[in-house]
């Protein structure tokens, strides 16, 4: 959960271009952030309002729209396996541009396997580095 707690270093693992910290919450864990994305020719600046429940899980919603996102929900839910982590991604996205079915599922699609794999990469690097 540290590492998805720690929105400075999401643009190089979460395929974003900036996560601001504009709310500080509890623990050292944000409440609201501030996001910049850009995907290829399209980009978009919104806020997302986080929820956090203990290590097991945390839970966004969209609490200031961008010019492309109209709505955006979410969550990451944590288990301790034998193992390792086991992790569970939910993400709803909303846009303002007429868009087919299909091409948005596979869309959102894309953007869960990215972060998954991201999310991934970098908890085996920081766990890489941390001292045991």
């Amino acid at each position: 959960m540290s590492v998805i707690a720690d929105f400075p270093a999401y643009p190089g693992w979460a395929g974003v271009r900036s996560a601001e910290v504009i709310e500080p919450g509890e623990q050292g864990r944000a409440r609201m952030v501030r996001f910049e994305l850009a995907v290829g020719m399209l980009s978009d600046r919104f806020v997302l309002g986080y929820e956090w429940h203990g290590d097991e899980r945390v839970h966004w919603k969209l609490a200031e729209q961008g010019a492309l996102l109209s709505q955006m929900s979410g969550a990451y839910i944590l288990a301790d396996r034998d193992t390792g982590t086991e992790v569970t991604f939910e993400l709803t996205v909303g846009i303002r541009i007429p868009v087919m079915d299909a091409l948005r599922r596979r869309a959102e699609q894309a953007v869960i396997d990215f972060a998954l794999s991201g999310l991934k990469s970098r908890a085996e690097a920081v766990a890489g580095s941390s001292p045991d």
